[in-house]
């Protein structure tokens, strides 16, 4: 006997950040959702992404702590339970998990069905026996672990952030392809964990990020004991059991294990697009500014599979937008300018809008980079976490991109990031007055050095003040 057609207003394919977002958010402004998932509600993020790695950290970064002698506290080295560390690991996920329950979103009103969807046509797709009808559909299916086709690589036993937290047993010599920021996090956290630990990476490590930021992260992981190769390239993989060897064109390097994080593929491979009529290519779904597919006007796609930025948190924002738009017809524009990410090393790096280079490209000489270092911060000196700087690109008294390299900088670039969001001027931060002492400081500092010459070094400035003097009651 066949299950009954379902329709319905929106139907979501994929219980990540981007389409838990349109779920929650559609189907309490009324519209009827259906919400399908293959694998784990959550998706990668909650399971093997951004949760369990900032889990991990924390946990090494307590063994740091005992590790490390300062401010008159001797320091010794801890006795690190690795399956300890994941059991920590795993309960923060299942502290998390019911707000992205199935249970959660079928009280909100969605209906839920776990399954893998494939469409059959521009307005239908099946699912668990399932035929779904909808007016809109959203395309929310994330991404996976790229594994490159390096040769020998399938026949050992690789690691990726999928499986890397499932591992009980420290690994004795972690080797990482891949000097992104996941092969760093992973990198310092397994270290600090008593691991060694090697990075080979093909071009430049953390190469995407401000060269001068970068190489602050790269110097103190070198000074924790990881090793970082830049510019190998993995030729090939051999090994047995407990061992594997990455063969590169400047040498060998033999581990343990091996952990693979070279970047992420989307997942739009099995979706039967070519059925629905959307384009897309590896990249994801081919989509307009409003992420609405360019081929096919029912069809949105969110996040990874947008073809952008892989970051939970603009699947989430993405989410949101297709709310406005799928629910209440509002114009939408996913702009990229005010995007921040962060890398979670210590120290951290946070980054928004452009870099410098970047600025330097776009705004030639109107630019100004504005400057404050952690070893001016009054707090960051008393804390001990004076390596680090705030560097923001200006341009007519705008910032067009901010910098943070140091303690905190994921909470730190967040005013920078509602800034180029909104347009806000530097007088914004300026004229903002702030608790002493915080390492929030520093931005103002940094935002209030682009004044400083047309106050202080301005003669009409200084004529103007000693004709104030003299008239002056």
């Amino acid at each position: 006997m066949s299950l009954p057609e379902i329709e319905t207003d929106i139907c979501v394919i994929g219980a990540g950040s981007g389409g838990l977002s349109v779920a929650a958010g559609a189907v309490q402004m009324g519209a009827r959702v259906v919400l399908i998932e293959a694998g784990e509600m959550g998706g990668d993020c909650l399971n093997y992404g951004c949760v369990p790695s900032k889990a991990l950290i924390a946990a090494a970064e307590k063994a740091q702590v005992v590790r490390r002698p300062r401010f008159g506290i001797a320091g010794t080295e801890p006795r690190v339970d690795f399956g300890a560390a994941k059991d920590h690991v795993r309960d923060v996920i299942a502290a998390i998990a019911p707000v992205d329950s199935q249970e959660r979103f079928e009280g909100l009103g969605c209906t839920v069905i776990r399954a893998h969807a494939r469409f059959t046509g521009p307005d239908r797709l099946e699912a668990g026996g399932r035929t779904v009808r909808a007016r809109r559909f959203v395309v929310a299916t994330g991404s996976s672990p790229l594994v490159p086709p390096i040769p020998g690589l399938d026949r050992v036993e690789a690691l990726t952030n999928e499986t890397i937290f499932d591992l009980r047993e420290r690994p004795d010599h972690l080797v990482i392809i891949g000097g992104g920021n996941i092969g760093m996090e992973m990198a310092q956290a397994h270290r600090r964990l008593g691991c060694e630990v090697t990075v080979i990476e093909g071009a430049t490590a953390m190469g995407k990020d401000d060269p001068e930021a970068a190489a602050l992260v790269l110097r103190a992981l070198r000074d924790e004991g990881v090793t970082i190769h830049e510019n190998r390239k993995a030729e090939r993989v051999s090994g047995g059991d407990g061992s594997v060897t990455v063969h590169t064109d400047a040498g060998d390097v033999t581990g343990s294990h091996l952990l693979v994080a070279v970047g992420r593929a989307v997942n739009v491979t099995d979706l039967g697009l070519d059925a629905a009529g959307v384009d897309h290519d590896r990249r994801g779904v081919k989509v307009g500014e409003d992420l609405r597919s360019v081929s096919n006007r029912r069809v949105y796609a969110v996040g990874d599979a947008a073809g952008g930025l892989q970051f939970t948190h603009v699947a989430g924002w993405h989410g949101g937008l297709v709310v406005r738009n799928a629910c209440l017809g509002l114009p939408i524009r996913a702009r990229t300018a005010h995007i921040p990410w962060c890398t979670y090393t210590a120290p951290e790096l946070a980054q928004v809008g452009l870099t410098e280079a970047q600025a330097r490209e776009a705004h030639g000489d109107r630019l100004k980079v504005l400057r404050a270092g952690f070893d001016e911060n009054d707090r960051a000196v008393a804390s001990g976490q004076r390596t680090g700087f705030v560097k923001v690109m200006a341009v007519g008294g705008k910032p067009v991109g901010a910098t943070i390299v140091g303690a905190h900088a994921g909470e730190l670039i967040a005013p920078w990031a509602m800034a180029l969001a909104n347009g806000l001027k530097l007088t914004a931060m300026t004229g903002t007055v702030l608790p002493y002492p915080t390492l929030s400081e520093a931005s103002k500092r940094a935002a209030g050095s682009y004044y400083a010459p047309k106050l202080f070094d301005n003669p009409w400035v200084k004529r103007a003040v000693r004709l104030v003097q003299r008239i002056g009651r």
